[in-house]
């Protein structure tokens, strides 16, 4: 801190200069700090007290083939299984394909195995008695204003109706409100609407099922119950694979994209960038005051001073940039999942974005300022002051 006012005096000595680095830093450490929710929203999925009560079972082979619905009553007398529902997915969108929705078919017992939504008592009967019935989340009545009580078109990017067409129409009888808003982002934007209809009305599906969910009794024999269940389909035309539904979640997710693996592609790339651009601000700003540091060696400064106060000149760069990027990033998570209607669920930038992103801050302040700190180091005080 003693010699803060000169390290602070050195760094803003061409503004413009370190006005743009700092811009980029900014935009770097924006870009890793909404990426990073991102990634964190996508891992959490499925992670929750309530879902580690269920197991989903889904085709071995490809999360887009069917299993019979045979297999229903067949899991529901597995040991340790307490309930058991199944689903199909839709591949709904609403006027345009674009406007994709997460709409499942269900059976009648779905909303039994998920407690953490609440549908009105009254609006559930009424659901179960309209065969044409849909809930829709909060979230996405709220996107599309929907009202209930409307009738609404969906077009299906997957199953055709009996009629060859790919239009169907609805009634919506009721909304699904996630009792933690927190997932908000997922159950929010659901639509379910009933399974015997779909399968009634498509020719395509013929009794099939997407995947069952099974509710365990006891977590702590997850593993055991998801073998058993296995089991039954063992050398048949139709193997299953049985996970924990974050485990499925992450499987499915991988299937259309490695999110991970892209979020740290693309960080990788804008780190990379970043390394060599605040790199050569600070080897020009070595280079530019060779003699002033060869006069405070004159003046009595050690090699270790003088290496010390460009290494937190690059710190103190990286560190600025770094802070307003995460700070704009934790400003601006909640307001774009506010603008989206709740399509994009940005999780704060925690504890933990924060402590990786601080340590990428010290990391590359040391990294891109060490060449130009060591140079200044071994200054010879004649050879820098005559020009040589």
């Amino acid at each position: 801190m003693k010699y803060l006012h000169l390290i602070w005096a050195e760094l803003f000595r061409r503004k413009t200069r370190t006005i743009l680095t700092l811009v980029s830093i900014l935009a770097a450490f924006l870009l890793f700090g909404m990426l990073n929710g991102v990634r964190e929203s996508f891992d959490q999925a499925g992670q929750s007290a309530q879902g580690a009560k269920r197991l989903q079972t889904g085709s071995r082979l490809s999360f887009i083939d069917t299993l019979p619905l045979s297999l229903n009553d067949r899991i529901a007398r597995t040991d340790g299984v307490t309930a058991v529902t199944y689903a199909n997915w839709f591949g709904g969108a609403y006027q345009d394909a674009r406007n994709q929705i997460f709409s499942f078919a269900v059976a009648p017992n779905y909303l039994d195995l998920y407690p953490e939504i609440e549908v009105d008592p009254a609006q559930r009967q009424a659901f179960a008695q309209t065969r044409t019935g849909i809930l829709v989340g909060e979230g996405l009545m709220k996107r599309f204003g929907w009202k209930v009580g409307q009738k609404i078109p969906l077009l299906s990017t997957i199953f055709p109706n009996r009629d060859g067409s790919k239009n169907w129409s609805f009634d919506i009888v009721g909304v699904m409100k996630p009792k933690d808003k927190a997932a908000g982002g997922w159950y929010d934007q659901m639509l379910l609407m009933h399974w015997k209809y779909f399968d009634e009305s498509s020719p395509y599906n013929r009794g099939s099922v997407g995947w069952y969910v099974s509710g365990v009794g006891d977590v702590n024999q997850a593993d055991r119950v998801a073998k058993a269940i296995d089991a039954l389909s063992a050398n048949s035309d139709h193997e299953t694979k049985t996970q924990t539904e974050a485990a499925a979640t992450a499987s499915w997710m991988k299937q259309m994209a490695d999110i991970g693996l892209i979020v740290g592609s693309i960080m990788g790339a804008v780190f990379f960038t970043l390394l060599l651009l605040t790199g050569n601000t600070m080897a020009q700003a070595v280079r530019e005051r060779i003699p002033e540091l060869a006069v405070l060696k004159t003046l009595g400064f050690s090699n270790g001073s003088v290496l010390a106060l460009v290494l937190a000149e690059s710190v103190l760069l990286v560190l600025i940039g770094g802070v307003l990027g995460l700070g704009l990033a934790a400003l601006l998570g909640p307001v774009l999942s506010a603008g989206s209607g709740g399509v994009i669920n940005m999780p704060p930038v925690g504890a933990r974005s924060w402590a990786m992103g601080l340590g990428l801050m010290l990391a590359i302040g040391l990294l891109v300022g060490a060449l130009p700190a060591l140079r200044a180091m071994r200054l010879n005080i004649v050879d820098a002051l005559t020009g040589r």
